[in-house]
């Protein structure tokens, strides 16, 4: 199987502190079958150093998020290099299946990672300046949490910046 075609497992469970929610794999990930694998990627760095978990994870220790209260999953499961060749009915099927999972698991919190998540759940907000952390939208009666994009593609934030916000999300879970 490609990578392109290899979903990913989501690591969802019910009591779940924190659920983090990503666009869709990168081919990296793919091809080596485990969550936020790029080189370049700072999920499981600001995981550890904002404290969500207490010890160094690997992408290939994806699964143990769980032990911590945090589970994972995408909006769209299949792989790309970039979100440019996502589609809007991906997009929109990803949304019904999050809202499906939220509402069966009831997390505490749902983490998005990055902007561009939070603008493809919440169309009427498009146009509303927006910051970072927790929101006045709720997913299925859940409390949106929206975070920086960990990828190395994004620019827009400082690892400092990005780091002060995860141990925002930190605090608002509880932890």
């Amino acid at each position: 199987m490609s990578p392109t075609h290899l979903v990913l497992p989501d690591y969802v469970q019910s009591g779940l502190r924190v659920l983090f929610v990503g666009i869709n794999p990168g081919l990296r990930s793919a091809a080596i079958g485990h969550h936020f694998a790029g080189h370049s990627n700072r999920f499981w760095k600001l995981l550890f150093e904002s404290k969500l978990v207490s010890e160094p994870l690997r992408p290939e220790e994806d699964s143990r998020l769980l032990e911590w209260g945090l589970g994972l999953t995408n909006i769209v499961r299949r792989a790309t290099p970039g979100i440019d060749t996502l589609t809007a009915d991906e997009y929109a099927a990803g949304r019904n299946r999050l809202i499906t999972v939220v509402r069966r698991h009831r997390p505490r919190l749902v983490a998005l990672l990055g902007v561009t998540i939070y603008r493809y759940l919440f169309p009427s907000q498009d146009r509303r300046p927006m910051s970072l952390g927790l929101q006045a939208q709720t997913l299925a009666g859940t409390q949106v949490f929206v975070l920086p994009n960990p990828s190395g593609r994004n620019a827009h934030y400082s690892y400092r910046t990005m780091l002060e916000v995860f141990r925002a999300l930190r605090k608002e879970a509880g932890a």
